[in-house]
């Protein structure tokens, strides 16, 4: 009796974390793309460098003040030799992110971001010359597919801001496989992590959001109406992209990795269909299956992946090393 209600208060719990971290996500973006679009706020590096300081102040708040995760020690140089060059793709990341939604509808950048596996695995088989099993492979096949046709029927594409997805991609993939190396010995939560990268992310970008928006942005303070709801609004956005890095946090520790990888994928899915609600960006029928395609693909993966690492306990130590050495990195997730 005792063991069924532990059980339901778990499935309880994963359930709450799932849902909050969907409402998050998709209120960080439909947030930004209200911003650029209904706000005509078209300054994505000074949204992005709000979206660092919220984060600055809240991981401090939340690791000093209200001490929910102890702090993870890192030395002087380290700092500077490992979280620097991290934060700095992370800030690429996260500006190219608000980029591409300043240029093309949500529910072609979402459908673009699902492409991250795939740059994960190409760019570790090219650069970093890492083979993997033939399924992991396979299991790209539909997720290429359905970006190709996602690309080629969008009524509402942009070169500029596609290519701010897909190279956005590949900051996030290379994010994700640096961590494995600079960060080798840390065992950063995406709090801790937040709370060392969001001040270095600042520092980076508040020079060029200042020299190239700067006076864009003084510009729009003096002549949009209503100011002062718009700049609560822009505010809010960078508060709740924290609360969203949190949410992750939350989630990874209450799901398994299926759990998060098929949340991960349905996520994209309402991030689309509530998207398509409000801005009622034109979707053809190819387009919403090339999406489909993508997000079953991405799933796919998903599972190939767990597959292996599952075999991987096998007791032979050269098995378990060559199974291994087949798998791509992943990492916990820093979103926008």
């Amino acid at each position: 009796m005792e063991e069924g209600k532990m059980g339901n208060v778990a499935t309880a719990r994963a359930v709450l974390a799932i849902l909050q971290w969907w409402g998050f996500n998709v209120t960080v973006i439909i947030m930004n793309k209200w911003i650029f679009q209904k706000l005509e706020f078209k300054f994505p590096l000074t949204v992005s460098c709000v979206h660092f300081i919220c984060s600055s102040i809240g991981a401090y708040i939340a690791i000093k003040v209200l001490k929910i995760k102890p702090l993870i020690e890192v030395a002087a140089e380290d700092r500077w030799k490992r979280i620097f060059p991290m934060s700095f793709v992370f800030c690429m990341n996260i500006v190219l992110g608000n980029v591409s939604l300043r240029y093309i509808p949500v529910s072609f950048m979402q459908t673009i971001k699902s492409f991250t596996p795939a740059t994960t695995v190409i760019l570790q088989w090219l650069v970093w010359r890492k083979y993997f099993e033939w399924r992991i492979w396979v299991s790209l096949v539909p997720i290429v597919g359905g970006i190709l046709l996602t690309s080629v029927t969008e009524l509402s594409f942009n070169m500029f801001g596609f290519c701010a997805a897909m190279v956005g991609c590949l900051a996030t993939s290379t994010k994700t496989i640096l961590a494995e190396s600079l960060l080798h010995g840390y065992k950063f939560d995406s709090i801790n992590t937040v709370y060392y990268m969001a001040p270095f992310a600042t520092m980076i970008l508040s020079i060029p959001a200042i020299v190239l928006e700067g006076s864009g942005v003084i510009n729009w303070l003096y002549t949009y109406d209503s100011t002062v709801p718009a700049l609560i609004i822009i505010i809010t956005s960078g508060v709740l992209a924290f609360c969203l890095n949190f949410s992750i946090f939350y989630v990874i520790h209450s799901t398994t990795a299926v759990t998060f990888n098929v949340a991960g994928n349905l996520k994209v899915a309402v991030a689309v269909l509530i998207s398509w609600m409000i801005f009622r960006n034109p979707i053809s029928a190819m387009n919403a299956v090339g999406c489909g395609i993508t997000l079953v693909g991405c799933t796919f993966y998903g599972y190939v992946r767990h597959l292996i690492s599952q075999q991987a306990s096998s007791p032979s130590p050269r098995t378990l090393r060559s199974r291994l050495e087949m798998l791509p990195v992943v990492g916990e997730k820093q979103e926008n």
